[in-house]
């Protein structure tokens, strides 16, 4: 009953957004990329992938790992939105499979994540932003968050550094590389 509740609310997110989008259909940021990550505390090894598929509108898929039988992976569908000239709002609705000791106790787990953020550009080149989500697995409901800076060297490769909170590794710092097509 509750994931119908999550679910309801990101519709209702998704549909406002729209009306939103609907007023201004392009967004200020990019969201067709690849990303390869590293994790600090603990070492963990990741990659992601986001791509438009439709002006509003965009799939994400990514997965971590400490190469210890574990793993964290999400695959997404979510809108994302111009707030003013500078910054975008953005909401994911995603399937979560994660099978990290702290989390699900050596057993995999699948469950319904759904997150709303916002990103911003402080300069022609920085960027920054967080994210605030909700994830149900089985019994267990986690509220999640990050932080995230990242710098643009070119118009098609940026670096970054995120900090995530109550995640599946915990809090974690994770340093990025993203590369746009």
């Amino acid at each position: 009953m509750r994931t119908i509740k999550i679910v309801v609310s990101f519709l209702a997110t998704l549909i406002s957004a729209t009306s939103i989008a609907n007023e201004n259909s392009m967004s200020n940021f990019s969201y067709d990329y690849f990303e390869a990550r590293v994790g600090i505390s603990p070492v963990t090894y990741g990659a992601g992938f986001s791509t438009s598929i439709h002006p509003n509108a965009h799939i994400r898929f990514e997965a971590d790992t400490k190469f210890e039988t574990d793993w964290d992976m999400t695959g997404a569908i979510g809108f994302h939105a111009p707030v003013n000239n500078w910054a975008d709002v953005y909401g994911e609705l995603g399937l979560r499979s994660t099978k990290a000791y702290n989390r699900s106790h050596d057993n995999s787990k699948l469950g319904v994540e759904v997150n709303i953020g916002i990103r911003q550009w402080l300069g022609p080149q920085l960027e920054m932003g967080g994210e605030i989500g909700h994830l149900s697995m089985n019994d267990d409901e986690d509220i999640f968050g990050s932080l995230f800076v990242r710098f643009h060297a070119t118009e098609l490769f940026a670096i970054g550094s995120q900090l995530r909170f109550n995640e599946a590794y915990d809090e974690q710092l994770i340093l990025t590389t993203r590369f746009k097509f």
